[in-house]
């Protein structure tokens, strides 16, 4: 996956989190570690399809306009990559080990699209929430044992 398909990925979850919040290119691109120059052609992209608006002046940014429900992954890298089969129509003269790979490679692309189609930025959101879910959990559980540990003993 290209880098700016990632990017769009990223920036369209982040908006789609909280669609009335605007967000600015630079919080977005600071939040990934990504060039705001590069993030702002990505998101030219993004509201020329629709996806996100624009808006100007202080406190302007970007908000998202789709819908998280419908958006898939593959529509959103559609956008920025050639989503058309690996390999080209073979002829007769294509040695057999060429065509067996291309049907290989065939099967993979579409096993791809078929899952990418199927995983909408709503299905993105809630594996966020549940990472981050757990990883809290974690986290007070560790914080936790570390209250209660006994200095001289260690924990537990």
């Amino acid at each position: 996956m290209q880098k700016s398909s990632r990017l769009a990925i990223f920036a369209l979850l982040e908006l789609a989190s909280d669609p009335e919040r605007q967000v600015s290119v630079s919080e977005i691109g600071e939040k990934y570690g990504v060039s705001s120059h590069h993030l702002a052609k990505v998101m030219h992209t993004l509201g020329r399809a629709g996806l996100v608006r624009s808006i100007r002046g202080v406190g302007g940014g970007y908000s998202f306009s789709g819908n998280a429900r419908r958006v898939t992954l593959l529509d959103v890298i559609g956008l920025f990559e050639d989503v058309s089969p690996a390999c080209e129509p073979l002829d007769l003269a294509t040695p057999a080990a060429e065509k067996a790979l291309c049907q290989v490679l065939a099967e993979i692309d579409d096993i791809a699209k078929a899952t990418l189609g199927a995983i909408t930025l709503a299905t993105m959101l809630k594996n966020i929430r549940r990472i981050e879910q757990r990883s809290a959990a974690r986290t007070t559980a560790a914080d936790d044992d570390a209250a209660t540990a006994d200095p001289r003993t260690g924990p537990g």
